[in-house]
């Protein structure tokens, strides 16, 4: 690494250290030629993919995105702020493992009704309406059964 100092190319790690959470390293440097010190920072960069849309476009990944589309299916629902995160991180998660440079943006959305259907029956049936294009009252009964159907995201009902 350069020296800040005077330009030089070459400088030797004198001590480093990890954070206290784990997630950078501090170094101290000295430069060989001019003697200053310094310090610099390792921080892991996750790159999340692209989204590819429907019509073929390409856009940056947006938390925002998927937190407004959870917000809308849920909206006077009596589901925690707490569990929308804990959601929106488990989605997250899921993209950067694929460890792929593009995702299609119906994979995400598909990943969104998976969290929403184990959250909010109602939230997932509002959500997959709009997401699939529902287009009679056939379609609503096919997504009722789906969340009705014991060991897929239904809840027990209370005795």
């Amino acid at each position: 690494m350069k020296c800040p100092f005077c330009g030089a190319p070459d400088t030797h790690v004198v001590d480093s250290r990890v954070s206290e959470e784990g997630y950078s390293i501090r170094r101290r440097r000295r430069c060989g030629e001019c003697e200053k010190r310094f310090t610099t920072y390792e921080h892991v960069e996750l790159r999340m993919p692209a989204v590819v849309k429907g019509n073929g476009t390409r856009e940056e990944y947006s938390e925002d995105k998927i937190r407004s589309g959870f917000a809308r299916a849920l909206n006077k629902r009596p589901v925690a702020t707490e569990q929308v995160d804990a959601a929106v991180s488990r989605i997250g998660q899921k993209v950067l493992a694929l460890g792929e440079r593009e995702i299609q943006s119906r994979r995400i959305g598909e990943m969104v009704m998976q969290e929403l259907k184990k959250l909010d029956h109602v939230a997932y049936i509002r959500f997959a309406s709009v997401y699939r294009s529902f287009q009679d009252a056939d379609d609503f009964r096919t997504a009722i059964k789906e969340v009705q159907q014991p060991g897929r995201g239904a809840r027990k009902k209370k005795s």
